[in-house]
């Protein structure tokens, strides 16, 4: 099964604001690109290099909520920036972000767990 593009994704009709769902998530993504014309190139909004200079900017702003101690909703609202930013990233490369998603976690629950002097981390990464 292909990807959907944001025009598909946007013209969903059977989102209903009360299901939390993958789905109507990446449905409210794709209204937002679609609402702004991010996939015109003059707007540069699926230039992944544009599109990566913003994730770390909100990248940022989560770390500093978190280490500045500032409210809960504030850590909350900055990481909600970086989800819609991730989803809307894989509307830009047109990648079944679900799909891969699923594959990856997959993979990662048969990961070895390593500790080290930074706390746990789940990883295939070996020691040199």
């Amino acid at each position: 099964m292909n990807p959907l593009s944001v025009e598909e994704w946007s013209d969903s009709k059977n989102f209903k604001n009360n299901i939390r769902s993958w789905d109507l998530m990446m449905h409210k993504v794709a209204l937002f690109h679609s609402k702004y014309n991010f996939s015109d190139p003059v707007n540069k909004g699926h230039d992944m290099g544009y599109r990566i200079a913003l994730t770390v900017e909100e990248l940022g702003e989560f770390a500093a909520a978190i280490t500045k101690g500032k409210p809960e909703h504030e850590a909350a609202e900055e990481l909600a920036d970086l989800l819609i930013l991730i989803l809307g990233h894989s509307l830009a490369l047109e990648i079944d972000l679900f799909q891969e998603f699923n594959k990856k976690i997959e993979k990662v629950m048969h990961r070895p767990v390593r500790h080290n002097k930074l706390g746990i981390r789940v990883t295939e990464y070996q020691d040199e």
